[in-house]
């Protein structure tokens, strides 16, 4: 008895990276544009002396950061565990 594995069971890889290329880019631009808009609050507020303004300004870009390096890793991950998977 013959077992090999069943190369033709992933054919949907292609569609999976265009949906989730797609999704990265649409979390990258609303990662941008709070980053964009939560430095300006954190400049604005921080040269009116609302620190309590300020901080939320700060931790607006400090999530903005993250969420895109999160999502740029995502990406990352997705394509290793796809090649790791065309190996097997």
């Amino acid at each position: 008895m013959n077992v090999f594995p069943d190369f033709e069971g992933l054919s949907g890889i292609a569609e999976l990276r265009e949906v989730v290329g797609a999704l990265l880019t649409f979390v990258l631009v609303i990662a941008v544009l709070m980053l964009i808009v939560s430095a300006i609050i954190w400049g604005v507020a921080s040269s009116h002396g609302n620190q309590s303004s300020a901080a939320k300004g700060r931790t607006g870009v400090l999530v903005c950061l993250g969420a895109a390096i999160l999502a740029g890793g995502a990406m990352t991950w997705m394509n290793w565990l796809i090649d790791l998977g065309g190996q097997l």
